[in-house]
């Protein structure tokens, strides 16, 4: 006898990529050498000063007890620098700002905070599957947004308008967007903070990627005037500090947006391990030399993914940001599932199809920038073969 489950189980889908990467392994384990240029996982180092604090903090008796459920006031005092260093941003490290086990947990978290069955959900036409997935748990009623992509993919505000009803709670914004790599700029956020004042709607911004690559200095959606007032930011370590393992992230806002959310944060998890928290200081306090050696890393792997897109006969925006390369495919080409499955199978090299990002990604293929130059070049020669 199979007991049913709960009705949120059929209304979402298991991961992409955590069945794509099945079948990777299954290749990988009959011997073949596949090169995963999938999936944005950071194959670099955290900062030599990260991993002594993490080895000298996790010998320490206080290490293993339950932390606060806000997180340590080391920890926070560390974002709140990082913040006014990093955006010009003022947060008060006591009330405005959320550690949590990876910025992806706070999209669980908020949308149970201020998602009711039937509220709506404004989620980009192309964005992090789990922004569209969450809200679907939670009953809430997803309408996806347009991105244009002859104005550098950003949102249809005069659609948006149309969109919006007395239901509408939340929406999402990510930039430098993954995956188009669709820069950040004052002037979209303006324009953010704008639509949600007018229409009383949450917006929740996730951003990631403002380290990696970025032309320009680096933005949060807080630096906007007024911007607490209705949003609330997700940041996380992972791509900015080579830590995607780690789980360390937050979300910063307001008070009584980061005091609603903690009522159900503190309901699922009973603190984060303190090493962790202490090696997160240290890696907050990376020099811009650090960042700046990275990024040239991924300076390099970035000629070499446009080489690759090169060989398929893609066509590409070059003010991209981020760890990714979002590519146009061209009519030659089926269809990006064909593609991709015949990479995979027939050259051994995996790619994401852009239509797990959205319906509007059919069209377009992303490369990850999570492996060495050199086996990317590697992948280029084994499309020219």
């Amino acid at each position: 006898m199979i007991i049913e489950t709960a009705q949120r189980t059929r209304q979402t889908s298991e991961y992409y990529f955590s069945v794509k990467l099945a079948e990777v392994r299954k290749l990988v384990a009959e011997g073949h050498d596949v090169i995963n240029l999938g999936i944005g996982n950071p194959d670099m180092m955290p900062s030599e000063q990260t991993l002594t604090a993490l080895s000298e903090a996790a010998l320490k008796p206080q290490a293993h007890g339950y932390q606060p459920y806000v997180g340590t006031v080391s920890f926070r005092n560390a974002i709140a620098e990082y913040y006014q260093r990093t955006y010009g941003v003022t947060l008060n490290p006591s009330s405005e700002i959320l550690p949590l086990i990876g910025s992806k947990e706070g999209i669980t978290h908020i949308s149970l905070t201020f998602l009711d069955p039937g509220d709506e959900v404004l989620v980009p036409e192309l964005g992090y599957p789990a922004y569209r997935a969450v809200s679907q748990m939670v009953g809430a009623a997803v309408k996806e947004y347009p991105l244009q992509e002859e104005s550098g993919w950003q949102p249809n505000w005069e659609v948006m308008e149309e969109l919006v009803t007395p239901r509408t709670k939340i929406m999402w914004l990510n930039y430098p967007h993954m995956p188009t790599g669709a820069p950040a700029t004052e002037e979209l956020f303006e324009a953010a903070v704008a639509f949600a004042k007018k229409h009383k709607v949450l917006l929740c911004h996730d951003n990631p990627y403002s380290l990696v690559l970025n032309k320009k200095e680096p933005i949060s959606l807080l630096s906007v005037t007024g911007a607490k007032d209705v949003a609330i930011e997700l940041n996380s370590m992972s791509k900015s500090h080579n830590m995607a393992g780690w789980r360390l992230g937050w979300l910063a806002g307001a008070k009584p947006y980061i005091d609603a959310v903690l009522t159900i944060k503190s309901n699922v998890d009973s603190g984060m391990f303190w090493a962790l928290q202490e090696a997160a200081v240290a890696a907050l306090g990376n020099s811009q030399e650090w960042h700046d050696d990275r990024n040239a890393v991924y300076q390099g792997r970035l000629e070499a993914s446009e080489a690759f897109l090169n060989a398929v006969g893609c066509t590409w925006d070059k003010k991209q940001e981020g760890m990714f390369l979002w590519g146009k495919l061209p009519d030659s080409v089926e269809s990006a599932e064909k593609l991709v499955n015949n990479l995979l199978t027939e050259k051994h090299v995996f790619i994401a199809p852009g239509f797990i990002f959205g319906p509007k990604g059919q069209r377009y293929i992303r490369l990850s920038l999570c492996m060495p130059k050199e086996r990317i070049w590697e992948a280029v020669e084994r499309l020219k073969s």
